[in-house]
């Protein structure tokens, strides 16, 4: 008769030494806020493709890898899956101190550019305010406004849904969806959050449009109810791609 495995099996394991496919860790105190963006990216690629190896597998961060007498499950990788779950968390970790490193970069950067703004004469030299502020978002057209850079595109809109009754159209660019924006949406994971945590109560979404009689966009502030009694699939009756 065999020996379950000890209580543990369900802890993720790390394995001495670098955890293998990740980068070397960097000083992000020594990093811009554009490489701290690139970085928060790269982190958060990694974790979906991780979350996708959990899903091959029908489990995900708190799935039981046991059987109901305590052996391990024999229908999947118990190895693979503690190991994955492992680089999540460290993953996960990584990724909330980016983030703290990329909003103080960011509250620098508007700090600095009120200084410049505020010592620069009137008049001949707004131009160079200008300027300063343009190569102070960094040369990727990095878009560090109250509302932030568009992170996702509406890609399709169903007729009489929620959203297109809150007035989203195939084609506008999110900005804000709730509290989720480009710093933190997490490849949408937050957006999906925030709408089921959200069933029946007002969302507020602001959005890009491109602006039919120019070349320009303009911003549109939107309320959404998500809301699953409108005839239709899911709560939005629209499709999200992150950019």
């Amino acid at each position: 008769m065999g020996i379950p495995m000890d209580n543990n099996i369900h802890a993720p394991t790390v394995a001495s030494g670098p955890t293998s496919g990740g980068p070397p860790p960097c000083d992000l105190s020594n990093l811009g806020v554009v490489d701290l963006v690139q970085e928060k990216e790269r982190i958060e690629e990694e974790l979906s493709a991780l979350s996708s190896v959990l899903s091959s597998h029908n489990v995900h961060m708190n799935t039981t890898l046991t059987t109901f007498d305590g052996f391990p499950r024999d229908d999947i990788d118990v190895a693979q899956i503690r190991t994955t779950r492992a680089r999540i968390i460290r993953l996960r970790n990584d990724h909330k101190d980016v983030m703290t490193h990329l909003e103080k970069g960011i509250h620098t950067h508007f700090a600095n550019l009120q200084r410049a703004q505020a010592a620069a004469p009137s008049g001949g030299n707004a131009g160079d305010t200008r300027g300063l502020q343009a190569s102070a978002s960094g040369n990727n057209g990095l878009d560090t406004g109250a509302t932030g850079r568009p992170f996702a595109k509406v890609n399709s809109v169903v007729p009489g849904s929620p959203a297109d009754q809150a007035g989203l159209r195939a084609g506008d660019t999110v900005r804000s969806f709730g509290s989720a924006n480009w710093l933190n949406h997490v490849r949408l994971a937050k957006v999906a959050e925030i709408v089921q945590q959200s069933e029946g109560r007002t969302v507020a979404v602001k959005v890009s449009r491109k602006d039919p009689n120019s070349t320009s966009n303009f911003e549109l502030s939107l309320e959404l109810v998500p809301r699953r009694d409108w005839g239709g699939r899911g709560l939005l009756g629209c499709h999200l791609v992150p950019l």
